[in-house]
């Protein structure tokens, strides 16, 4: 009996030992975890980070020829889609897919949007009339007074809402950035008339396009 609750006892404790091992491994398992965890999310946390508008400014200056595919939201809810062509400063080009196939080329400080299917003279704007005219410009400085009427972060994106501050009457533009690397992913245009525009990229690529692109003569000679 005495041998056998020895036995016993050395047995309890010896497993008391392994579960104390079992029990230490699996804090020290938790705790390795833990920080795992931590650093993903100081690691999110660090790439999802609001940008300041010093950045954005040198993000868009640094922008010369990109094209990206995009979606268009439309005021009336109807979604159209196409590729859109930048040429900074001052030249960019929308070619909408079909059934659309519609043109809006910016050049020359203008705004013409065709109308292929009709045919005919395009409908013509001045580009500064307009709040693309923002991020199209020869130097984007969004430190100007009375430029930015709002700057928040959303938890994912940088959100800066800019009009032009000479001609706040021609709407305004609102921009969204996700950072690492910064870039440009949404914009909403909303006009003199309130009437909102959404345009979603689907990424930013750098390219090369020929001025020609951008020419309205050009396309009235097809």
């Amino acid at each position: 009996m005495i041998c056998g609750f020895t036995s016993a006892a050395i047995a309890y404790q010896a497993m008391n030992r392994h579960m104390e091992g079992d029990k230490s491994r699996r804090l020290r398992m938790i705790r390795t975890l833990l920080a795992a965890a931590a650093a993903i999310f100081l690691a999110a946390t660090a790439q999802a980070q609001q940008l300041s508008l010093n950045e954005i400014s040198r993000y868009l200056n640094t922008l010369q020829t990109v094209k990206s595919p995009f979606t268009q939201i439309n005021s009336d809810g109807t979604i159209s889609t196409g590729t859109i062509s930048i040429k900074r400063p001052g030249k960019a080009r929308f070619d909408y897919n079909p059934p659309e196939r519609g043109l809006v080329l910016v050049s020359s400080g203008s705004v013409y949007i065709l109308d292929r299917k009709l045919g005919g003279m395009p409908e013509t704007y001045p580009l500064e009339q307009t709040p693309l005219s923002i991020i199209l410009a020869r130097n984007v400085n969004l430190g100007q007074a009375g430029m930015v009427t709002g700057h928040s972060f959303d938890g994912t994106a940088t959100v800066v809402t800019a009009q032009d501050p000479r001609r706040p009457e021609y709407g305004n533009i609102q921009l969204k950035f996700t950072a690492n690397p910064t870039e440009l992913r949404q914009w909403i245009i909303t006009d003199g008339d309130g009437v909102k525009t959404t345009v979603v990229l689907g990424g930013l690529q750098k390219t090369s396009i020929p001025t020609s692109q951008f020419l309205i003569d050009t396309e009235l000679n097809r």
